[in-house]
């Protein structure tokens, strides 16, 4: 038999939070309407935010690290990234005569989007072959890493930011791939998946030792 005053004390400690909830509800209900919706997506946000982040972050910096999570403004520019790789790959795959739908072929190293050695003068290569992909498995690869390391870092430490950290990767790739192989093309995103990577880790190290957080 469980004594009384336990389950008395049970009760009040279910009363108490029926009415946290409640009293939260209504704050959120009586919040300008841009507040509110704020508030609700950064509750959704924290629910996605906290499963992804458990894998990779030490036990006693969670709770303090996923109380910077927000999801409003959104996360874009991982998505919007993944979005346009994602688009163009579709297109050189079946807008372009190929052999095989997931092996473009010829067609892809016509693109203004790929770093050719021979086409160096056109500066924008060094950043834009990121959004060019030569397999099923390579931009799927990519795709979902930078997914799956970039929007939460995004919740966190802002678009900005993620973004400077990501396009910095992808120059770096192309710089030391023309040092070191001079006479090769480069396609994908690897650089700036590379860069999020180290980015996690160097967010592991920080938030384990002392807790840093950027407005």
């Amino acid at each position: 038999m469980i004594p009384e005053d336990l389950v008395e004390m049970g009760r009040r400690h279910q009363n108490v939070e029926e009415y946290k909830k409640k009293k939260e509800k209504k704050e959120i209900g009586n919040q300008p309407r841009k507040e509110r919706k704020g508030h609700i997506l950064n509750m959704w946000c924290q629910k996605v935010h906290n499963p992804i982040s458990k894998w990779i972050l030490p036990p006693g910096a969670g709770g303090i690290y996923w109380q910077r999570a927000r999801c409003f403004p959104p996360p874009v520019f991982i998505a919007i990234i993944s979005i346009l790789q994602l688009g163009i790959f579709v297109y050189y795959t079946f807008w372009k005569p190929q052999e095989e739908w997931n092996t473009p072929e010829m067609g892809i190293w016509e693109s203004p989007f790929i770093y050719r050695p021979d086409k160096r003068k056109q500066a924008w290569r060094f950043i834009s072959y990121m959004m060019v992909h030569v397999g099923f498995q390579h931009i799927c690869g990519n795709v979902l890493m930078q997914l799956l390391l970039g929007l939460p870092l995004e919740m966190v430490h802002k678009g900005h930011r993620v973004g400077l950290v990501y396009l910095s990767g992808v120059f770096a790739g192309s710089l030391g791939s023309s040092v070191c192989e001079p006479f090769q093309a480069l396609v994908g995103a690897s650089g700036g998946v590379y860069a999020l990577t180290g980015g996690y880790f160097m967010n592991v190290l920080v938030t384990n030792a002392h807790p840093v957080h950027l407005p």
